[in-house]
């Protein structure tokens, strides 16, 4: 937490330690409340997750300890309600938490997208509370339903009295104190609202509890009062006959045979691991035996995160257990970056319980799952690629994430490149994409190569001047503006046997193509040789050379890169972000049917041609997308062409001051 005097305040108390919530954490904290008025349920399914994966992390970690079970390994989920003091309790014996943890996870939001996730808030609630899911700040759905929330816990392995009570109201502040708590684990108690009592009753929360938790592995339990069968007996006497009664299934979803699991079942484990409010858009659940056994429940969200961009080395969305025991959250162990959006959980027979993340690297065993589990991942969306209504939208979601796989795993491209969509200069809107292999399917006889542009945005790639003679001609070309684009056509050479060509990038060369007309060449690069010597003068040191250009029909400029050069916008894009980029020059290639280029060719050797070579030049530049180094003299040099020097001059000093004057 930082320490400024206004946000981070501490004051000693009977209570403990008052401290105020981080900035970010009171607006994600407030956003929440207002957010899931319309979900309110949500907060039960959030504490028990959070309770089953303490669970889960204490069964792990006592395979190295056992110690830490301190004698009690019957690991499980508690609830229970008193409607007369309003209180609703969710206790687990798992691994707890110690004060510096409770102020990490409870305290702050210390994560790198926190202020990435508050930007992209709406207003909508419905679409905030999405997202609000997806940050996986859980414990504060408590707030919702709840008044005023009190956590109390022990870390497995420490003493009693290093017990932690924590406890707010929702406000700017929270109460942290050290107390003495015998048992290990958390119990968070919901003071609730008036108008939440509806949630103090056993149908209502058993309800609940089989909608969003049946499936998961830990047991849960409720207090399960004994009907009274003697009028006489007190209260105490017929409490004494009740039992806790388990209200899930407590077996793991993915461990049951596919015929006797529902697809609300599915959907419900999926919001389970990923702590997402949509269904997913598909999944796949398969078992494996032979020599190796495993099993795998993959799941396609309908959404992507917030922060999938922010993800590459952060945490992934599955889960890796060794015959149900949960061992970690296996990020780069199980799946390459480019699949990160995938979530579910991979169960193995064969991995030794006690392994570690440093033998995970090493572990043969799981290179072989891994490999299987790509290749379903892959199969899952090539399925999904055949429904037409479905993949247009899982590829807006995660296509530039999808496209790293080009680039990053060669040996499964062929099967990535046909999952690939993009627009076209036959595309009606930015919306509407095809696939290579649609592409490929309509080449124009003749045609050898897949022609393509790259550029910053979708109107700089459809408004770029290189696209001129193949929109005169028909030729269709793909417009690239993801900014992964650039990088991946650097390692992207070819599909089914065409190479790929940028339009923007070395000789243009059409003629094989049936029904193209052949460009003009009555002016010949020899006849203008001194012309363009001239204006190549002019520009200086900013091209790397000047000639004509038979790609343009209607611009008088356009500026072009040769075949191992970097695109500019992404040169730019690399500068803005300090990286060092090598030093490269496009070259200027002019249209010599415009009637600018044309004077410019014909100017008399005595005729200044400065401002309009260097304004040719200039509209190259803005074309491309690029900035030009005088705005000004650009203004000035327009202003010229259209209304002749008296407009382009600039004032004297004498007319300054004449001008004050008046």
């Amino acid at each position: 937490m930082s320490k400024t005097s206004t946000e981070n305040k501490t004051e000693q108390s009977k209570q403990g330690q008052v401290h105020a919530f981080q900035t970010e954490t009171r607006q994600v904290l407030q956003l929440m409340i207002h957010s899931l008025y319309s979900n309110k349920e949500i907060f039960l399914r959030e504490l028990i997750s959070n309770a089953s994966d303490a669970c889960d992390r204490l069964r792990f970690e006592a395979l190295k300890d056992e110690a830490l079970y301190e004698g009690d390994s019957d690991l499980h989920i508690e609830i229970e309600f008193d409607a007369d003091e309003k209180i609703l309790t969710i206790r687990d014996n798992g691994i707890g938490m110690n004060q510096e943890e409770v102020l990490e996870n409870i305290g702050t939001i210390a994560r790198s997208g926190t202020r990435a996730f508050l930007e992209k808030l709406t207003g909508d609630a419905a679409e905030d509370a999405r997202l609000i899911g997806q940050f996986g700040v859980g414990f504060y759905s408590a707030f919702v339903v709840a008044e005023e929330v009190e956590l109390l816990t022990r870390k497995a392995g420490d003493s009693a009295e290093q017990g932690v009570r924590w406890v707010s109201d929702g406000g700017g502040e929270f109460t942290l104190e050290h107390i003495e708590r015998p048992d290990r684990g958390t119990e968070v108690r919901l003071k609730l609202k008036d108008s939440e009592t509806s949630f103090l009753s056993e149908w209502t929360l058993k309800s609940l509890i089989s909608r969003y938790s049946d499936h998961i592995g830990i047991p849960i339990r409720m207090w399960s009062e004994a009907e009274a069968e003697d009028d006489d007996e007190s209260s105490e006497e017929q409490s004494a006959k009740g039992e806790w009664e388990t209200v899930n299934q407590a077996t793991a979803l993915w461990a049951l045979p596919k015929n006797e699991i529902e697809d609300s079942d599915y959907q419900a484990f999926y919001k389970h691991v990923s702590h997402d409010m949509d269904d997913p858009i598909s999944w796949a659940h398969n078992r494996v035996e032979g020599t190796q056994s495993y099993t795998t429940l993959l799941y396609l969200p309908s959404q992507a995160p917030y922060d999938l961009m922010l993800q590459r080395d952060e945490r992934s969305g599955l889960r890796l257990y060794v015959r149900r025991v949960f061992i970690m959250d296996a990020a780069q162990q199980l799946l390459p970056h480019y699949l990160r959006f995938i979530r579910g959980v991979v169960d193995s027979d064969d991995l030794p319980l006690n392994v570690s993340r440093e033998l995970l690297q090493e572990n043969e065993l799981l290179g072989k799952i891994r490999s299987a589990v790509v290749r379903r991942s892959l199969d899952l969306i090539t399925q999904l690629e055949q429904d037409d209504e479905k993949y247009p939208s899982f590829w807006k979601q995660f296509g530039s994430v999808l496209k790293e796989g080009v680039v990053e795993d060669m040996g499964n491209r062929d099967r990535i490149s046909p999952l690939l969509r993009f627009t076209t200069t036959h595309s009606e809107g930015k919306e509407q994409t095809v696939s290579l292999t649609d592409y490929v399917g309509r080449m124009r006889e003749g045609q050898e190569a897949i022609y393509y542009i790259t550029a910053e945005s979708h109107n700089a790639a459809a408004g770029s001047p290189q696209l001129e003679i193949f929109r005169k001609n028909g030729i269709e070309v793909l417009l690239m503006s993801d900014r992964i684009d650039e990088w991946m056509m650097g390692y992207f050479n070819e599909f089914d046997g065409k190479r790929m060509q940028s339009v923007a990038k070395g000789a243009i060369d059409l003629s094989g193509i049936a029904g193209v007309e052949k460009p003009d060449e009555a002016v010949a690069e020899e006849e203008n040789k001194e012309a363009l010597e001239r204006i190549s003068k002019v520009i200086g040191d900013r091209v790397s050379g000047v000639s004509l250009s038979h790609r343009l029909t209607d611009s008088a400029s356009c500026l072009v890169l040769s075949e191992d050069q970097m695109a500019l916008h992404m040169q730019r894009m690399l500068e803005q972000a300090g990286q060092e980029v090598p030093a490269s020059l496009p070259a200027l290639e002019l249209n010599p049917g415009h009637p600018l280029v044309t004077r410019l060719l014909n100017a008399e050797p005595a005729e200044s041609i400065d401002d309009l070579a260097t304004l040719v030049y200039e509209q190259a530049v803005l074309a491309e997308g690029g900035q030009l180094e005088d705005p000004a003299g650009f203004v000035r040099r327009i202003n010229t062409l259209l209304f002749g020097e008296k407009a382009g001059s600039q004032p004297s000093v004498s007319d300054e001051d004449e001008d004050a004057d008046n």
